[in-house]
Parts: structure tokens; C-alpha cells; sequence
């Protein structure tokens, strides 16, 4: 008997795999009504991501009530839910609004070389992100005095009641899960690669962006890390401090 009700189980689970629905839509300038390239768009439930054909059309997994975040250089990002009429009729208009992008003035301070080692290595400005990866592990490192050892940073985190880390991943582990999902989606990941601004990682996870550096601040990333790194490296960063935050909890 228990053999026939997993057998059916593994049946019913894999025929909602295939009766997954699917929504379509075209993305457009919301000023000229012009279709989009590239936009990004991910499914903030499932952790699905797809990007807009030349002619702004898109498809992406989704279900009744998913939510779906559309992003694109120099465009409001925009959250559209999905709703029975969109499943049932078919493709929509999304439309997305662009910024109006004030460029600050930037001051260019050369580093003038006198040809005397001694002084051209003082003069040269040091910085303190310097990351490596070492061949056949997937996790990155970060050089320097302040960078603590993986066992010895995440000790620190747990047996400090009031720590920030040890609150939000303890409270919402989850929601946490999606650390996972979205590093093994490549859309995700090729969309991460080139931002730098946070706002998907934040659309994702139960995080802001305060809490977010508070976390790896915590975890030992230094702050010139947090301004240079990409949201890939951010989500990276972040899982793995996570998974060692797991690790040391079931211990």
C-alpha cells in the first residue's frame, strides 16, 4: 500500500511539473509603445528568470498570483502580478518608464610616476578588496589582514545573540532557500553579472540593502568589496555565508 501511494505521489508530482503554466507578453517603451530587448524578467515565486526577444516578446513559467519583476538599464523596474485573465487570454503589454538619469561630476586624480620605486610605491593607492579564487572550489575569498576564516566569522555570528545574520537567516530560512534557486538559474545569474544596484536582490530575498551589507560586513567582506562588487558576486557572497551559517547550526 505504501509503495502504490509514493508511486502515485511521484506520478501527481511530476504531471504538475508538466501542467506548469506558461504566461507570455511583449515588453514596451511606455513613450513610443516600442518593444524592448533584453529586459530581464524573473519570476520572484518560482526563481525563474527570461529575457525579452528583439521584438519584446517573452515567455516565463509562472502560476495564478506569481509576481513577476521586469528590469532594464535606464527604465523604472516595474512588478507585474499574474492573474486568471492573463492566463486565459493570452499575451499582455508590459510597459516600462524611463529614468531620467542625472550624471554627478567626476574628479579624475591622476597618479603621476617620479621613476623611483620607493616613492611610486608609496604614491600608488592600496585597496583593500582584493578577491581570489582558488581552482576546483567554488567559493571566493578575500585577502587582507581584517579577513577572517570561514569557521571563525560564522562562530562569531551564531554565539552572538544579537547578530544580525544570526536573526534574519535563523527567522526566515525559507525564504532564504532562494539563495540556492537563484544561483542555479542562468538567466538569474546573467542578470546579476551586469547590476550593480541591488534592486533584484532586494525584489528576491527578504532583504534590504542596509541589511544586506550589514550581513557581509559581518561575514568579513570589507567595504570596498560591498561598493566595487557586482550583484552576482553579492549573491555569492551572501550564499556562502549562509551555507556556513547552516553547516555550523546543525553542528
Amino acid at each position: 500500500m505504501k509503495k502504490f501511494l509514493f508511486t502515485f505521489l511521484l506520478l501527481f508530482l511530476a504531471f504538475q511539473a508538466f501542467s506548469q503554466d506558461v504566461v507570455s507578453g511583449t515588453v514596451m517603451n511606455a513613450a513610443d509603445d516600442k518593444p524592448i530587448e533584453k529586459v530581464h524578467i524573473v519570476n520572484l515565486n518560482q526563481v525563474k528568470g527570461a529575457v525579452s526577444e528583439e521584438d519584446g516578446s517573452f515567455k516565463l513559467q509562472a502560476t495564478v498570483n506569481d509576481t513577476l519583476y521586469f528590469s532594464y538599464l535606464g527604465f523604472r523596474p516595474i512588478k507585474v502580478r499574474v492573474t486568471n485573465d492573463w492566463l486565459k487570454y493570452g499575451s499582455v503589454k508590459v510597459k516600462m518608464t524611463e529614468l531620467g538619469i542625472a550624471l554627478e561630476e567626476v574628479v579624475l586624480k591622476p597618479v603621476t610616476l617620479t621613476g623611483y620605486l620607493e616613492i611610486d610605491a608609496k604614491n600608488i593607492p592600496i585597496y583593500e578588496n582584493n578577491r581570489y579564487s582558488i581552482s576546483g572550489l567554488n567559493a571566493g575569498y578575500e585577502g587582507g589582514d581584517n579577513s577572517a576564516s570561514a569557521v571563525s566569522r560564522t562562530l562569531g555570528a551564531i554565539f552572538n545573540p544579537a547578530d544580525l545574520m544570526h536573526n534574519i537567516f535563523g527567522k526566515k530560512p525559507r525564504q532564504m532557500r532562494k539563495l540556492r534557486q537563484m544561483k542555479e538559474d542562468d538567466e538569474i545569474r546573467n542578470l546579476l553579472r551586469n547590476k550593480f544596484d541591488r534592486e533584484t536582490l532586494i525584489a528576491l530575498l527578504p532583504l534590504n540593502e542596509v541589511e544586506l551589507n550589514e550581513i557581509l560586513q559581518r561575514c568579513s567582506y570589507s567595504k570596498d568589496f560591498l561598493r566595487s562588487a557586482n550583484d552576482l558576486q553579492i549573491l555569492d557572497a551572501l550564499s556562502g555565508c549562509y551555507e556556513e551559517y547552516r553547516v555550523l547550526q546543525r553542528n
